[in-house]
């Protein structure tokens, strides 16, 4: 019996289970990739899938942080 693991040679997914979709941006709000880049991901090549990675950081300026409090009332 082996120790050896067997993995895929694939770039993985960037989902962290957080699917909420941010209404205005419309993107994930866990992994930040649009509904279209994750229902291709399976049929992404590798090559694509760390193009995307490396983009997604990017994104998340795009998400507004909702401030609580008095100050959420005066935005």
């Amino acid at each position: 019996m082996s120790d050896d693991i067997w993995q895929r040679d694939e770039v993985e997914s960037p989902c962290i289970k957080v699917c909420i979709v941010h209404p205005a941006e419309r993107i994930c709000t866990g992994c930040l990739r649009t509904i279209d880049e994750i229902g291709a991901w399976s049929r992404m090549s590798n090559e694509a899938r760390t193009a995307l990675l490396e983009e997604l950081p990017s994104r998340s300026a795009r998400l507004k942080v909702r401030r609580g409090g008095r100050k959420a009332r005066l935005v």
